[in-house]
């Protein structure tokens, strides 16, 4: 066993907004008590380097290194806030896990990349780092994504079916059966293609309760195309996606083709980008409930947790055209924006007790594994 319980877990998603931090007491049975959380945005410039190392550019591999050391540096910063509100110091914590920023996620190619400075962040904050949680089930054969389904069944437990629904910049489910192994898989994109064409319309970084797109009214044509273009949603899981995919390029494709013919195609006003951000909201929502209907058709409710879950239009799609009960994580006692922080906490407590956490059943790896990389204090 660990000599200590406590652990902070960090998680910055593919929406790029910003860091969530956990600080949580884990009990002998991997169990956590939330004992606070902090959180930052990401400033501009860095936002922007990150999203344009998901691409191939110049002077990258400088470029991702000096992104690293700044992301580092965000994260110390978050992880002493959430230290200094439980009143806690770096060395009563065992360990910290940290995600990282995923800039590519190739799986079929045998990789996954997600930019961190491990060692800077264990010089900056005095504590044990467990990172780089993806590669082993990779290298084993797995998706690497999604990793927190074993989470999600130790503390979302229920006598009957239930799903659990992230909403970051991808979307992915665990399906949670009594006495099962869980399962989960990407579903396609959440809110990445959503931010994206609401940055590029109203210049802010996402729609905010989904009111802007709530303007629109969805093109049912538009929203048939997006769907039946990409084989990927038609893959069986398991299954992972990310940037590497669903991007700028995947929606100016699916854009071009729909406006082919319009002579007034390159333009776009104000009415017409609102019925895109509700064709890309449906999207989402009909990528999610075609998932769930054909792996959980006997789910008797699905917990929702994420950026997305604050999008109460997309909850509202989400209530319309899923068969059971809709509601957020908060109800069962766990914020919507702590559930993947909270996660990696839970990894880097397994990781320390030498506990497998990769699940074939979710990823496809050949066995379970024994996740993550440690740097010392």
């Amino acid at each position: 066993m660990a000599e200590h319980a406590l652990y902070v877990g960090l998680m910055s998603g593919t929406s790029l907004d910003g860091i969530d931090a956990v600080l949580a007491r884990f009990d002998h049975a991997g169990h956590p008590t939330l004992l606070s959380r902090a959180a930052t945005q990401f400033p501009p410039s860095l936002q922007a380097e990150l999203l344009a190392l998901n691409e191939p550019g110049p002077n990258e591999l400088e470029r991702a290194a000096l992104a690293a050391n700044v992301l580092a540096t965000l994260y110390a910063q978050v992880v002493q806030e959430a230290l200094l509100k439980a009143d806690v110091t770096p060395k009563q914590v065992a360990a910290l896990g940290a995600h990282g920023q995923t800039i590519r996620h190739r799986p079929d190619h045998g990789f996954t990349i997600q930019l961190n400075a491990p060692a800077l962040l264990a010089e900056l904050t005095g504590i044990s780092v467990i990172a780089d949680f993806r590669s082993r089930d990779v290298a084993a054969g797995g998706q690497g994504a999604p990793l927190v389904p074993i989470f999600h069944a130790g503390i979302f437990p229920a006598p009957h079916t239930r799903v659990i629904l992230n909403l970051g910049g991808i979307a992915n489910i665990t399906i949670l059966r009594p006495n099962q192994p869980p399962v989960g898989f990407d579903t396609g994109p959440a809110n990445v293609l959503m931010d994206m064409w609401c940055a590029r319309h109203t210049g802010r970084a996402f729609d905010q309760d989904g009111a802007w797109g709530e303007g629109g009214q969805a093109d049912t044509t538009l929203l048939t195309a997006m769907l039946d273009s990409e084989p990927w949603f038609a893959l069986p899981a398991p299954k992972s996606t990310g940037r590497d995919l669903f991007n700028r390029d995947w929606l100016e494709t699916r854009l071009n083709a729909y406006q082919a013919g319009d002579q007034q195609s390159t333009a776009v006003d104000s009415a017409l980008a609102q019925n895109i951000q509700a064709t890309l909201r449906r999207l989402t929502a009909e990528t999610v409930t075609r998932s769930i209907q054909t792996y959980a058709a006997d789910a008797k409710e699905v917990l929702v947790c994420g950026g997305g879950a604050r999008n109460t239009a997309l909850m509202a799609d989400l209530q319309r055209t899923l068969f059971c009960d809709v509601r957020t994580t908060d109800s069962e006692g766990v914020g919507t924006q702590d559930v993947e922080a909270l996660a990696f906490a839970w990894l880097a407590w397994a990781h320390q007790q030498g506990i497998p956490a990769g699940n074939p059943a979710v990823t496809g790896a050949k066995g379970m594994r024994i996740l993550g990389a440690c740097w010392p204090a």
